[in-house]
């Protein structure tokens, strides 16, 4: 087991092409993730977003392949985390299942057991408001940390 990656699986209950739009569509990411934020969804894009108040993401898209996968860069331009922007990878891939859509989402790069953690924690908390919002829920005020 990799101590740099972080796992999380995900059923939700649309199709893929729905669930892929939350990571395609500035409003719809920020429904989920985030409480303001810029976007490029296209290879080489830029994104910087606000997550949490003082925590503030930065990246670029890697690949982009609708329904079936998202690729980006991630760090912290702002915040107390010490994953610089750009410096780790996330991974989104989408498959069809029976009952709608298996979402995996896999962190790549974190430099210590701590960020393993920190970030683990924090994608299940998103990828949970993301698959209540896919499946047509509303998932409330993001409350996170």
């Amino acid at each position: 087991m990799s101590t740099d990656v972080v796992t999380v699986e995900r059923r939700i209950g649309a199709r893929p092409e729905t669930v892929f739009s939350f990571f395609t569509d500035r409003d719809k990411w920020l429904s989920w993730m985030g409480k303001a934020g810029e976007f490029s969804f296209e290879p080489g894009g830029a994104y910087r977003t606000n997550v949490t108040g003082e925590n503030v993401a930065e990246g670029r898209f890697v690949e982009v392949d609708p329904p079936k996968r998202l690729v980006f860069t991630w760090g912290w331009a702002e915040g107390g985390m010490s994953v610089p922007p750009g410096s780790t990878t996330v991974e989104i891939t989408l498959e069809p299942v029976a009952d709608g859509t298996l979402l995996r989402l896999v962190h790549r790069g974190l430099p210590s057991l701590e960020a393993c953690a920190a970030h683990k924690e924090g994608w299940v908390h998103y990828v949970d408001r993301l698959a209540t919002l896919a499946a047509g829920g509303d998932p409330g005020s993001d409350n996170w940390m």
